[in-house]
């Protein structure tokens, strides 16, 4: 781009008058060139006296009516401007352009799914993961066990097969199935319905199955009151006893029968055995792709030495990189109970190392637990400063995955960036992101669990450099200045990060993520009315 192009575009974005590819150029060539920010300030700055002097000459004399506009009338024009100039020179160019409201809120969730083991859902339907808010709609479980926590604080344990239509945080119906109800006294009143029972519950656990036309309460502690579907008057069922209701005959009471539960009741020690058998799976794929002579880096954050700041390369390349320096962090739980990552939560936290070579295409792909968005820019894995071929990954703080890609000189870059994709909804859950920088075929291609979100043409031109280079946070070399956008830290977990001296093409970015995930590919299935 011309110093005359650039001043045009500048002179158009103060106007208004730009439009969204030119303001793209123009946000790349401000963000790394600090003489064409320094312009963008003085143009800015006459812009506004200008407006301020022309509207103070509008101002009528001697009570006449003056032709031109009125100062009132340039004043939100004024204001902007003023308002724009001060917030750039604070903040810096990224600010100015505000972003967009981060889309997935959760508002309308009233449960989440908590633990599930060996679970499928009806025809295989895509659904939420482990963690995942629950609006209301309906669970259909063909087997295996989910454990659905309201917000109410009331936990259900469904045992396939059932249905469960998810109401409000204080009401469900169970069409069909077997569930285990406990209800703390914060959740006093939780409201389980059956096609022949109405149950409400007064401080308790209970269990009960729902069939075509019978239904059978069992009250382990405390108290219930329920109302048949024919009846018009509440009846007690206190700890110890149970009920069948069946349509068109009269209740009858029982004992209750917690043996007929028990696989219900152990769904804790289930759980851990199943992610133990899945961690155990997961090693054993990893064992694989470090087998691959391309993998240049593969951090799988397992604990195998005595030191905590040192991490370790898995990778069996010949000549790969050697191990990384851990500065802050934490060591926390990862994807499984058995498994360990690593959570950055200030300004200090990060992961340097150094990745020699040049290279004409490469792949990252990482497992994150995003806690929040804090920054502009969150990095995820930058190179230092701004030298020529290296590459910046982050996400914006609207959910934006972003890559810039380094050219040979200080205005020669390119900026991908995805649609809004780490949305509120999935702030706190396992993600695994990955981007491919493809040089042959000239694309840049972004990932979120396996399915990609964005794809676009490189601009750049090979060959490409890693270099001096941090997971979680950036070292802004050779950048000068005290602008809190170079305040770059990422504020949540990562759990694996693998770097790849080429394109892997998207059965093999899928199969990471199948690999890898928490959960089979079996649990799914949240079916909305």
């Amino acid at each position: 781009m011309t110093v005359q192009e650039r001043n045009q575009l500048i002179d158009a974005l103060i106007e208004g008058e730009v439009s969204e590819a030119d303001f793209v150029r123009l946000e790349a060539e401000l963000t790394v060139d600090p003489a064409a920010r320094e312009e963008y300030y003085r143009r800015l700055a006459l812009t506004v006296l200008i407006e301020a002097e022309a509207g103070a000459q509008s101002q009528p004399a001697g009570g006449t009516v003056s032709r031109l506009r009125s100062p009132r009338s340039r004043m939100p024009k004024l204001a902007a401007l003023a308002a724009a100039a001060v917030a750039l020179m604070a903040t810096g160019w990224w600010s100015l352009r505000q972003p967009a409201e981060m889309v997935g809120t959760t508002s309308q969730a009233v449960a989440m799914l908590d633990q599930v083991v060996d679970a499928k859902w009806a025809n295989g339907r895509a659904g939420p993961r482990l963690g995942a808010p629950l609006e209301p709609g309906l669970l259909k479980l063909e087997s295996g066990f989910a454990q659905v926590v309201f917000y109410s604080g009331a936990r259900v344990v469904l045992e396939g097969p059932a249905e469960l239509q998810i109401i409000s945080p204080n009401e469900a119906s169970c069409l069909k199935g077997r569930l285990v109800a406990e209800v703390p006294p914060e959740a006093r009143g939780f409201h389980v319905r059956t096609p022949q029972m109405s149950v409400t519950d007064l401080g308790t656990s209970f269990g009960l199955e729902a069939k075509d036309r019978q239904t059978e309460l069992h009250v382990f502690n405390g108290s219930v009151e329920f109302l048949p579907s024919t009846g018009t008057a509440k009846e007690l069922l206190r700890e110890g006893t149970g009920a069948v209701i069946e349509t068109s005959r009269p209740t009858r009471f029982t004992t209750a029968n917690p043996a007929a539960f028990t696989a219900l009741f152990d769904l804790k020690s289930k759980s851990l055995a199943a992610e133990a058998l899945r961690y155990d799976q997961w090693r054993v794929s990893s064992d694989q792709v470090n087998q691959d002579p391309s993998l240049l880096v593969q951090f799988d954050f397992e604990r195998r030495q005595t030191s905590d700041w040192r991490l370790h390369n898995a990778s069996t390349r010949s000549g790969a990189t050697t191990d990384a320096t851990i500065v802050g962090c934490l060591w926390v739980e990862g994807r499984w109970t058995a498994k360990s990552a690593l959570e950055f939560r200030n300004v200090n936290d990060r992961v340097r190392m150094t990745v020699p070579g040049e290279f004409e295409s490469l792949t990252l792909a990482t497992w994150v637990r995003v806690q929040g968005l804090d920054r502009k820019i969150n990095s995820l894995f930058m190179s230092d400063g701004f030298k020529p071929g290296t590459i910046h990954w982050v996400i914006r703080n609207d959910g934006v995955l972003g890559l810039t890609v380094i050219g040979a000189g200080t205005s020669d870059y390119q900026i991908v960036a995805s649609p809004p994709v780490i949305t509120l909804d999935r702030l706190g859950m396992w993600l695994h992101l990955a981007v491919v920088l493809d040089g042959h075929t000239g694309r840049v291609t972004q990932y979120v669990n396996g399915l990609q979100v964005g794809t676009k043409p490189l601009k750049m031109k090979p060959p490409f450099h890693i270099a001096a280079a941090e997971l979680g946070n950036w070292n802004s070399s050779g950048y000068s200045g005290k602008d809190p956008l170079l305040i770059r830290n990422f504020s949540g977990a990562m759990d694996e990060f693998c770097l790849y001296g080429r394109a892997l093409n998207a059965d093999e970015i899928r199969a990471l993520f199948s690999a890898g995930k928490p959960q089979p590919d079996s649990v799914a299935g949240l079916k909305t009315n």
